[in-house]
């Protein structure tokens, strides 16, 4: 177990303490880089860690310690950390997420073969059950990206592409589903398989991100290479939205508003048109209902080199937990998790 310093925990406490009129202030135009000196909204938790998760009670945040690593718990209000998969020997996990229960899923393969072939081919769903030391319970599904997890009910939603299942979907092609988690004799599983969503390419790969009115849509990530557009789709009719759709504009969806009115998405959108190395990636607010402006919450990507990314909103819609990230390495690679206090 560790524990953040004191000049890391006092920070910590303040921020997450804070009235939402929290200042906006930017970093010091001295600042070497965000991650050192972040604008005074923003607190480091840690000082390594990719994809941040907050649980159903806004107490503690998950992540991963790296990619193919551990999972990670920290207590917010303490800065106490623990790992959470150090029971048992595992091949390393790409992301953690908590259910509406407190369990937690995983996503990780049986065995690693290398960083490309393991992320697109093998890895599937677990559950591992709150304050188990382990192993979790395979879900019997692999699984494209991430999982989309309702805060409502024991629902997720994932999509598959070829590379996992090439018996049963042709090349280009991809597919959202959902299902309940259940469990019998204290065992999950999955039941009530449902699709919901295809696509192709080069129109579209899928990935769902989250649910929102109350779970009768779900906000995803078409994915058009190199490009990216914020959509939705209503689950009992199929019928889909599209939130935003730039032509030349990366634009992924990550979490969602509790009350669904607004989600976050890492966006080019400060880089200008015309742009395909997409090096000036951030943080911005989308919404979904009404006529508000597209809103930039960070400026990591003011900074050579840095882009903040894998946002998720605290059930009680007043903060964001993210990522730092490098614009010269993989998606999803981390160093260290920040919360944002939301003005």
């Amino acid at each position: 177990m560790s524990r953040l310093p004191p000049a890391l925990l006092g920070p910590l406490v303040a921020v997450l303490t804070a009235a939402p009129s929290a200042v906006r202030a930017q970093a010091p135009a001295t600042a070497v880089n965000p991650e050192e000196h972040p604008p005074a909204n923003v607190t480091r938790l840690v000082t390594y860690g990719e994809r941040p998760a907050w649980s159903p009670d806004d107490k503690r945040i998950a992540f991963m310690s790296k990619s193919y690593g551990d999972a990670v718990e920290i207590d917010l209000a303490t800065g106490n950390t623990h790992l959470l998969t150090g029971g048992f020997a595992h091949a390393g996990f790409l992301r953690v997420q908590y259910l509406p229960n407190g369990d937690l899923v995983l996503i990780g393969a049986r065995t690693f073969t290398d960083a490309k072939t393991t992320r697109e081919r093998d890895e599937e769903l677990w559950v591992l059950r709150a304050g188990s030391p382990g192993p979790p319970t395979p879900l019997g599904h692999k699984v494209f990206e991430g999982v989309a997890i309702s805060r409502r009910q024991m629902k997720i939603a994932w999509a598959n592409t070829h590379a996992q299942y090439p018996e049963f979907l042709p090349e280009g092609e991809s597919v959202i589903y959902t299902a309940e988690v259940t469990y019998s004799g204290g065992k999950p599983a999955l039941e009530n398989t449902k699709e919901v969503l295809r696509a192709h390419r080069p129109e579209c790969t899928l990935e769902p991100q989250d649910f929102r009115d109350e779970d009768k849509e779900l906000i995803y990530t078409c994915y058009r290479s190199p490009y990216a557009d914020v959509m939705g789709v209503e689950i009992k009719s199929a019928r889909v939205k599209t939130y935003r759709k730039v032509p030349d504009e990366y634009n992924e969806v990550e979490g969602t508003s509790p009350d669904g009115k607004w989600t976050l998405v890492e966006s080019s959108r400060d880089q200008g048109s015309g742009h395909q190395d997409f090096h000036h990636i951030d943080i911005w607010r989308l919404w979904l209902e009404g006529s508000r402006d597209f809103e930039r919450l960070t400026r990591w990507g003011d900074y050579p080199g840095f882009k903040a990314s894998n946002p998720v909103v605290s059930n009680d819609g007043k903060r964001i937990a993210f990522q730092s990230g490098r614009t010269d390495e993989a998606a999803g690679v981390g160093h260290g998790i920040f919360v944002l206090t939301l003005p």
